[in-house]
């Protein structure tokens, strides 16, 4: 069987995604290809620089390896214009690399779809703005965002810093009292695929990881056969 390559944009100082892919994805299906944005604060002026400045060498760059998908490894920048932007955007990426695209934004909005996810509960490592533009990104088309927080992470590097256990522990201070049926837990950048049991053991409900939507995006798109 031949293997299919991924090629992820993630930014530069992103140190989470790459090790979520490799560990989740089977390795004799798939291989991860990585080229960088260069990003060093979580904060949407940065991000938008990101976007604008970076994205598209980069995939042009990995677009050498022939990629089956292209990835665009940020759910807060996919999240600042909106899913359709962040849709035509990824589109055109693809274009650049020669493939299909999938960013994250839209990644963790299927995901939540295919969960029959109405009342969803958002912790983020991000500030204030970014988590607010994640939840208004995820919710409409029946879906309620009922509770929000972020850590307030504004160095990206730092993002990966808190422990799986760290994240469950916010996540139930921050989460008590709550009423939901979908925890999404947003990042590319955080540990949160790893503490993606232990949540769902402390709430009693799904979890959804930025991380995780995008390995079911993924084997979704080359279960339906398409190229």
């Amino acid at each position: 069987m031949s293997r299919r390559r991924i090629a992820l944009l993630v930014p530069s100082s992103n140190t989470v995604m790459e090790n979520d892919l490799h560990w989740a994805l089977p390795k004799n299906r798939y291989t991860i290809h990585t080229d960088r944005m260069y990003l060093v604060q979580t904060t949407r002026e940065a991000e938008t620089a990101m976007i604008e400045q970076y994205a598209r060498p980069a995939a042009k760059d990995v677009g050498t390896v022939k990629p089956d998908l292209l990835v665009f490894g940020c759910t807060s920048a996919g999240s600042l214009f909106g899913l359709d932007f962040d849709e035509s955007f990824c589109r055109s990426l693809g274009e650049l690399a020669g493939c299909p695209a999938l960013g994250t934004a839209n990644a963790a909005s299927q995901a939540l779809t295919n969960a029959k996810a109405k009342r969803i509960a958002l912790i983020t490592p991000y500030n204030e703005d970014l988590t607010s533009s994640v939840g208004k990104a995820l919710s409409g088309g029946g879906r309620e965002i009922v509770a929000a927080y972020g850590m307030g992470i504004t160095d990206n590097v730092e993002l990966a810093t808190p422990t799986p256990d760290q994240i469950v522990k916010f996540a139930r201070e921050k989460l008590s009292g709550a009423t939901f049926d979908t925890l999404f837990v947003s990042c590319t950048n955080f540990r949160s695929y790893e503490a993606k049991a232990e949540l769902e053991k402390t709430f009693g409900t799904r979890v959804l990881t930025s991380n995780s939507s995008v390995v079911e995006c993924i084997q979704a798109h080359f279960a339906d056969g398409r190229e």
